[in-house]
């Protein structure tokens, strides 16, 4: 039971290096997409890839275009990683580091 906890950081590290890289390679240079955050399920069984995006003004465009790639990364991310089963992934938009990013800008403005 103790392993559990060490193979999901494990996993969601493994996955967060294969995403940027993916996204690296894949995505336009109409904007920069930066994974934050990959949250997995206890179970290994789903995972969410969160990322940022800028300008944030392509934030919706960089969502729809990771989603259109979701059955490609992992596809990439079973022949480039090391997990064993690859669970279901989905990505979606860190809007928590986002508003993080917002308070900080705050703070050094005033």
């Amino acid at each position: 039971m103790s392993d559990i906890p060490f193979k999901k950081e494990k996993v969601e590290e493994q996955l967060m290096h294969l995403a940027a890289t993916y996204f690296g390679q894949e995505s336009s240079r109409s904007s920069l997409i930066t994974v934050t955050r990959v949250l997995a399920d206890n179970f290994l069984k789903r995972v969410t890839i969160l990322f940022t995006v800028i300008p944030e003004t392509r934030e919706q465009e960089a969502l729809e275009f990771a989603k259109r790639r979701e059955i490609d990364f992992k596809n990439y991310a079973k022949a480039k990683g090391r997990l064993g089963r690859v669970p279901y992934i989905v990505f979606d938009i860190d809007h928590g580091e986002r508003n993080r990013q917002r308070i900080d800008a705050a703070l050094k403005d005033s």
